[in-house]
Formats: C-alpha cells, sequence, structure tokens
C-alpha cells in the first residue's frame, strides 16, 4: 500500500492529489507523472554523463565535439522537452475548466460558496428548487459535473479540492466559476490555500460526494426544518435567549441571523467549526464556551460565563438538528 512507506504516504487520503476522485484530479495528477518521468530520464541523463566524466580512463575530446554535446544537451534537448511539456499542459486546459459563463448559470445544480474569516458559507441552488443554504461543507453527486461560483466577503481566500481537481482564489469584488465532476464516492478534506488571517490553518471543508439518488434526497432535507426543531425544548430556549439567533439561523425558528454560519442542519455535518472540531455534542460545547481558543480571530465571542448546564443544553439541541 501507498500508506506503508512515509515516503508515498502524501500519495493517498481524503487530501492528496495524487489519489483523484475526480475528471480535473485526474488530468493533474497524470501531468505530474508525465513530469516526474520526465525528470527521471533528465537525472539519469546526467548521471550518465557525470558517470562518463569522472571515469578513470578518460578520453579526450576535440573541441568541435565539446561544442555539439554543448548544444544538443544544453540547448535543442531541453528546449524540445520544454516545449513537450508546455504543449501536453495546454492540451490539458479544456478539460481542466470546460465552462463559459451561459453554461455556468444554466447549470442543473451550482454550488456558490463565500469564503469568510474563517469559514464557508454554501448555498445550493438546483432548478426548481429554493436556494439552500449550509456551511463548511460540499456536497456533490457522483458522476455529475458541478457549478461553483467563488467569491470572498473580507480578504482573499483560495477553493481548493485536491482529491476532486485544482484551486481557483475567491476575490473580494469579484466572482469566479470552477466546475468540477466527481468520479468516486467518499468524503474528501479541503483546505483554505491562501492565508487569510490568524486561523487560516483552521479554516477547512469537508467534501462528501455522494450517489445521484442519495444527494437528491439529502438537498430535500436539507430544504425543510430538521425534524430535531421541536425536541429539547430547554436547548432551543437558551439558544433563542442567549441571542445565538442574531447571527446564526436556524430553519422552523425564529433565528435568522446572516452573520454566523446557517445551523439549521447542523448536527448532520461530517466536522465542526469549518474542519477543525468533531462534531459531536462535546465538540459543539466545548466551541461554544472556547471560541477564542478553538478559533482564534473568529468572530464569534466565547460564551465560557454560560452556566454548564445551559451549555449542554444547546449543544445537545444543535447536535439534533440532522
Amino acid at each position: 500500500m501507498l500508506t506503508s512507506s512515509p515516503f508515498l504516504a502524501g500519495c493517498a487520503g481524503i487530501q492528496s492529489a495524487l489519489d483523484p476522485a475526480g475528471v480535473e484530479a485526474d488530468a493533474v495528477a497524470a501531468l505530474f507523472w508525465v513530469m516526474v518521468a520526465g525528470a527521471a530520464v533528465i537525472w539519469l541523463a546526467v548521471m550518465g554523463v557525470l558517470y562518463y566524466a569522472t571515469r578513470r580512463d578518460r578520453v579526450v575530446h576535440s573541441e568541435t565535439f565539446a561544442g555539439r554535446v554543448i548544444l544538443w544537451a544544453g540547448a535543442i534537448l531541453p528546449t524540445l522537452i520544454l516545449t513537450a511539456l508546455l504543449a501536453y499542459g495546454l492540451s490539458m486546459m479544456p478539460r481542466l475548466r470546460p465552462w463559459d459563463a451561459r453554461a455556468a448559470e444554466d447549470a442543473p445544480l451550482r454550488i456558490e460558496v463565500v469564503g469568510e474569516q474563517f469559514w464557508w458559507r454554501v448555498t445550493y441552488h438546483r432548478d426548481g428548487m429554493e436556494p439552500v443554504v449550509s456551511a463548511n461543507e460540499i456536497r456533490m453527486p457522483v458522476g455529475e459535473r458541478v457549478t461553483f461560483t467563488l467569491r470572498s466577503a473580507d480578504v482573499i481566500h483560495a477553493f481548493w479540492i485536491p482529491s476532486l481537481g485544482g484551486k481557483m482564489d475567491m476575490i473580494p469584488g469579484r466572482e469566479n466559476t470552477l466546475t468540477l465532476e466527481a468520479t468516486k464516492a467518499g468524503i474528501y478534506r479541503g483546505p483554505c490555500a491562501e492565508f487569510c488571517g490568524s486561523s487560516h490553518a483552521l479554516m477547512a471543508l469537508a467534501a462528501v460526494v455522494m450517489e445521484t439518488g442519495a444527494f437528491d434526497e439529502w438537498l430535500a432535507r436539507q430544504a425543510e426544518p430538521s425534524p430535531g426543531v421541536g425536541e429539547n425544548e430547554a436547548g432551543r430556549a437558551a439558544f433563542l435567549a442567549n441571542g445565538c439567533g442574531a447571527c446564526h439561523a436556524v430553519a422552523g425558528t425564529e433565528a435568522n441571523g446572516t452573520i454566523g454560519p446557517d445551523l439549521s442542519h447542523l448536527g448532520s455535518r461530517v466536522t465542526l467549526g469549518a474542519g477543525i472540531v468533531e462534531n459531536s455534542k462535546a465538540g459543539i460545547g466545548r466551541f461554544i464556551a472556547e471560541t477564542d481558543h478553538v478559533k482564534p480571530g473568529v468572530r464569534m465571542p466565547a460564551y465560557r460565563a454560560l452556566p454548564d448546564e445551559e451549555i449542554d443544553a444547546i449543544a445537545g439541541w444543535l447536535k439534533g438538528l440532522e
């Protein structure tokens, strides 16, 4: 297995560009291995010349021969190799970024992602459906090309899911478009790939690739309030009484804030806090009480002054929002 060697551990996993699960990532991995093969050939050639030049029984060559070696090995061959690699790379571009403005608008599934310090605002747009709002997680169907519209609300971020495709910057005041087609169901990880502040390294997202039927069912559930909204009345009351609804929205309640992530189906997400905390009741409670320690620089204040029973009730209610 690739993970059996520490030198090859980076070639596999949920955040490896060399373990592709998407059409664009396949092309990027192919380009990498072609370049590795080319580099290996050049390295072997250089080592061969070095061995020839340092062997014990040396042969004196004429200046004409030396000039030809310099011309071919130093100018012509490198130019041919680099030109071939450039041509190969350019030929991949239509497969890597196959989109135009009209196709982006007419895509059956469009996912709008807005980078913020230090989390991801995610909105699903699908024909015949109202927009579905989520956060810090991307879900998409396998085998379907999905259009992403990428923006930033504050500083420059970068959207990148290595196992699915290449990265694209998210620039304030500009909307960029990226299309990805997943070829293998699974859970992958995407980091912010542009330094964006004190918690840049703590800003990631889970990319969940699902079978088409399962994705359609999931999206339909996300469009409705969670069944857990009406449960754990004490947790719901504490959430609203402490002003959490001023920043966060929970469908089916009077909480309709837009400053922070939408929490309508928080309990069903893979991770918490943009990929840094386990999505469990204990993890939610820790994030509420120690926000400034868990994610320095985030706009949400820490609620460590709340009684433990209130934090526990709020965490239990939020975990039940699936």
